[in-house]
């Protein structure tokens, strides 16, 4: 048997050994042998490489963490430079220049509206924290029946068991309903479902008026309203105006709610602000950050709040402190990352330039799908989606597998076809991105493949 070192294998040897022994996530594990495994070899820039030299451009941003692309030699070079220094070293009893800095710098991007992070591992994680600090922040105030939580219809905050309690996606959540408490869910703000005649900011109030019925009622048993700002990226890239922002911050204010902002897939520049709550000039009580701040290079997230929260912690009694830990808590590589991952914002015009890149693409995207079966075609930065009329059976699957033959990563939402890629994208490679979009679409059309009656379309994001 080879070493697990052993890159001369092919790509079936490696799919293989993958099935063998990897559990692999967000996958039906009897599919894997009609969709196995793509076995990448190495990345750079925008493109991935399997182990026999095909090269498929990586347009989901392998899952939406990467976002000046792979290998990029600014931050290979502080990671190695840090890990020549400090690898890791607890940040209980002890702390050192890449948290502290990390801190800093996103606080100042806030304006100091946020002053202080608490490190986490990964985005699911950092919504449990926020969750737990919001409770607990509510108890140390002398306020203990501030425990329910609010969430969106359609919303999607994780797959831990906290997090999935202000979850509302099906295929996630049934199957531990059961072990899970109920959170009030409230209308998701989603562009798409205007009625005749509604703007997207009339949706947006509509689904805040729901909003404001709830917390008029309940707001004494309601510690915090959660949501995804801008973008519900799980939810099929369900969009809404920036008014429901605003309209939520008020309801928040007025009723003593905490308002926690989910950007881990949404922030770091993804919806064209560094931070999505910015377009409503809105801050919350607590930020989440995963994903992206490393540069997709490690796991890393972090909760932002406000100085007041963290005050009310601050006491002699060990019950009224937050206790949360995990071994690798604010990881000295993790967050040189994310710190040369700000560089990189400050030394290049990136949100200039994205909003460059999304137009052309925008504009490409409109030109090449006039007359195809899809509807509401829509952008919010750099993420663009489209709807695919009657896709049939396992359409996320099919489409998948033919972009592979197009040279393209792609993972549809359901019947959400949708295209996030790095920011390091250049115009010959957005052109190659809906060439290849728009070629895969026809032939997933022309096919018309369907499976089995009941087969269900599960591969998600």
């Amino acid at each position: 048997m080879p070493s697990t070192t052993d890159f001369s294998s092919g790509n079936a040897g490696w799919q293989q050994r993958s099935r063998r022994h990897v559990w692999h996530p967000c996958t039906q594990s009897i599919r894997l042998e009609a969709a196995p495994p793509l076995p990448i070899a190495r990345g750079q820039g925008v493109w991935l490489f399997d182990h026999e030299g095909r090269r498929y451009m990586d347009a989901t941003s392998s899952w939406w963490v990467n976002l000046f692309g792979h290998a990029h030699p600014a931050i290979n070079a502080a990671l190695k430079a840090q890990l020549d220094t400090l690898p890791h070293v607890m940040l209980a009893g002890c702390t050192h220049a890449p948290a502290v800095e990390l801190a800093e710098r996103l606080s100042a991007l806030t304006g100091h509206a946020l002053g202080h992070c608490f490190y986490a591992s990964d985005g699911a994680s950092a919504v449990e924290i926020a969750l737990k600090i919001s409770f607990h922040a509510w108890r140390n105030a002398g306020r203990d029946g501030k425990r329910r939580f609010v969430a969106l219809r359609q919303g999607y905050h994780g797959e831990t068991l906290g997090a999935l309690h202000v979850t509302d996606v099906p295929v996630f959540r049934d199957a531990y309903a059961p072990l899970l408490a109920n959170a009030h869910l409230v209308a998701s703000p989603d562009a798409r479902s205007a009625l005749p005649g509604e703007s997207p900011a009339d949706v947006a109030s509509r689904a805040a008026a729901e909003l404001e019925a709830l917390l008029a009622a309940h707001h004494d048993s309601i510690a915090a309203v959660i949501l995804e700002p801008l973008v519900q990226c799980a939810a099929g890239m369900a969009m809404h105006d920036p008014e429901y922002l605003r309209r939520v911050r008020a309801l928040c204010n007025r009723h003593e709610v905490h308002l926690i902002a989910d950007e881990i897939a949404v922030g770091c520049g993804r919806t064209g602000s560094f931070f999505a709550c910015e377009q409503a000039g809105i801050w919350p009580d607590f930020l989440c950050l995963s994903k992206g701040i490393s540069g997709g290079y490690l796991p890393l997230a972090l909760v932002m709040t406000r100085d007041d929260i963290y005050a009310g912690f601050i006491d002699d009694d060990a019950a009224r402190s937050f206790l949360h830990s995990h071994s690798y808590t604010g990881n000295a590589l993790a967050c040189r990352a994310a710190l040369a991952t700000l560089d990189l914002f400050d030394s290049e015009d990136v949100l200039r330039r994205n909003r460059a890149r999304a137009a052309r693409l925008l504009q490409r995207l409109q030109d090449g799908l006039e007359g195809l079966p899809v509807d509401h075609l829509r952008q919010q930065g750099l993420i663009t989606a489209f709807d695919v009329r009657e896709p049939g059976a396992r359409f996320a699957e099919r489409f998948h597998m033919a972009a592979r033959g197009h040279g393209l990563l792609m993972r549809p939402i359901g019947n959400t076809v949708y295209l996030m890629p790095p920011y390091a994208i250049d115009d010959g490679e957005v052109d190659l991105l809906v060439d290849g979009t728009l070629a895969t679409l026809k032939a997933v059309a022309a096919t018309g493949e369907q499976e089995e009656e009941g087969a269900r379309d599960a591969a998600l994001a």
